[in-house]
């Protein structure tokens, strides 16, 4: 995906997550109060896939600051949690650039409840191929809370919705877009995580690795699961683009 200058927007699905970030020095932080709107469905723990919004979130502006006005898009990105995670609380995110490259930027990530450690993520970024996409001159890593607040499951604000044993379906709406008109890559992140919870209900993620390919730029987007014992793979595809495969993901449940 790439940094989100559309999560400034009303409306935008990810805005409603309540996430916030301010710098700290050479560091960006971020924070959010879980709600249960979060929750994977029937169990009390906050999504993976709310998590990995967030890491996306951190180190996409923090790789802004040294890519923009070139638009870093993710290539990687993979987050572990100690345990299963909360059910409410304040969730803190830091982000610290581990990398600064040619073509390639890198980030590493923390998260804690309550000055308790929930999980770690990396991140890397590459500038976007096309020239002519370029950050708006008021994008600011300064980010503020918005007003809004999911009030319905984030699946169900997403419209992504489980039709049969390992795969979910989202489709592609204005509400849930990135900067450059693609699916924004937590909601691929989403889908993903549907598409496996649907072979382990009652599970959730203590591993979620992406490999951000292609955009999805036509959708519906259809995630594909196989699971074999607490592992599992996913493919995403575009299947308004000829079934391209847009991302690849590897996670691993709790107990699952």
């Amino acid at each position: 995906m790439t940094v989100d200058s559309r999560l400034e927007e009303r409306g935008h699905i990810l805005r409603e997550l309540g996430f916030a970030t301010h710098r700290a020095g050479d560091e960006l932080h971020g924070a959010a109060e879980i709600t249960p709107e979060m929750h994977v469905p029937g169990t009390e723990h906050l999504r993976t896939s709310v998590l990995v919004t967030w890491a996306d979130t951190l180190a996409g502006l923090l790789a802004s600051l040294v890519m923009g006005p070139r638009v870093p898009v993710t290539l990687e990105l993979d987050i572990h949690l100690h345990g299963p995670a909360p059910a409410a609380g304040r969730v803190r995110a830091v982000g610290r650039t581990v990398k600064v490259g040619r073509s390639v930027f890198v980030a590493e990530l923390d998260f804690s409840v309550g000055g308790e450690p929930i999980a770690v993520a990396g991140a890397s970024f590459m500038v976007a191929p096309d020239p002519g996409v370029t950050l708006p001159d008021r994008l600011s890593v300064e980010m503020p809370a918005g007003a809004d607040r999911l009030r319905v499951p984030l699946a169900e604000r997403a419209q992504c919705v489980r039709t049969g044993p390992g795969v979910a379906v989202l489709p592609r709406t204005p509400e849930g877009l990135n900067a450059s008109d693609t699916v924004n890559g937590g909601l691929l992140a989403l889908v993903a995580e549907e598409a496996v919870l649907s072979l382990a209900p009652g599970a959730t993620l203590s591993f979620l690795g992406l490999r951000y390919l292609l955009g999805a730029r036509v959708g519906p987007v259809t995630a594909t699961a196989r699971k074999h014992g607490e592992l599992a793979r996913v493919q995403v595809r575009d299947t308004g683009n000829d079934d391209r495969i847009t991302t690849l993901a590897t996670a691993r449940t709790f107990g699952g």
